[in-house]
């Protein structure tokens, strides 16, 4: 990728697929150029397309939950040598299921190390160079899971919790330095995520679902204008985090709960 060129540069996280594919495909679609990241080699066909849409893309094929692949996803964006203009940390994963009798210690941990930890990892390498040149715009792919106890998918409510609170705290602090900070709030968004937590025969897993175009459109939006968060999708999602901030968390859990038991096969 030339470092001579004359457009911005956005760097997404979890871009072979579902909201971080659809992010990609937003900013090459707004004249940015591409650098963008998967675990997978999905990510290779993902940039053949966001390529269609006339944007410069390079691809890093790296796992984010391995400390190593942090390192080494945050080396090669510094050295291609262009500045990052926008930051999509997008990258994320579940564990559907009861935390002491179905889920793993493995999988909770791979919960934690890829939405918690990669994510506090690549903002501490990459925004130093923002707001040292006082420029930059950072999106956090939170959840409307992050207003709730997550019951059935435990550790995964808490990361985007964390996350939630995480883009706010920072967001204060870098108020005067020219870099932003949204917190992008999707709903059940029709994704890979339910089949990769195992959550596929669950009433929310079985349920319609908002479109992961639409998700990422208004999460582009919204980093854009600068806002501090937006709740994208379906006006319920909007209604859920409202609800959310009134209802105590014993009754938001059963709540939960009712979305991610298991539901028996219909024939």
């Amino acid at each position: 990728m030339s470092p001579t060129t004359n457009k911005s540069l956005a760097v997404v996280t979890g871009a072979s697929s579902g909201i971080g594919f659809e992010l990609a495909k937003e900013f090459a679609r707004h004249g940015f150029d591409l650098l963008v990241i998967a675990e997978n080699s999905e990510i290779q066909p993902a940039a053949e397309q966001i390529r269609m849409l006339g944007a410069n893309v390079k691809t890093i094929q790296q796992d984010l939950a391995r400390y190593e692949g942090v390192e080494e996803a945050c080396r090669q964006i510094q050295e291609d040598g262009r500045p990052v203009d926008a930051l999509a940390l997008n990258a994320g994963v579940g564990a559907g299921g009861d935390f002491v009798r179905e889920t793993t210690l493995e999988k909770d941990l791979n919960v934690i190390d890829l939405n918690v930890r990669s994510t506090v990892h690549m903002a501490k390498r990459l925004l130093p160079d923002m707001v040292r040149r006082g420029s930059g715009r950072v999106l956090f792919t939170s959840s409307i899971a992050a207003t709730m106890p997550g019951t059935l998918n435990s550790v995964y409510n808490a990361s985007k919790a964390f996350i939630q609170s995480f883009a706010q705290a920072i967001r204060k602090e870098l108020e005067n330095s020219g870099v932003t900070v949204t917190a992008l709030m999707p709903g059940p968004t029709e994704t890979d995520f339910f089949r990769r937590a195992d959550m596929e025969d669950t009433k929310v897993g079985r349920s319609e679902k908002d479109d992961p175009a639409d998700v990422a459109h208004e999460g582009f939006e919204a980093l854009m204008a600068g806002k501090d968060h937006v709740i994208a999708g379906s006006f319920k999602n909007t209604v859920q985090a409202t609800v959310a901030h009134v209802l105590p968390d014993t009754v938001l859990a059963d709540l939960h709960e009712k979305q991610g038991r298991r539901e028996p096969q219909t024939h």
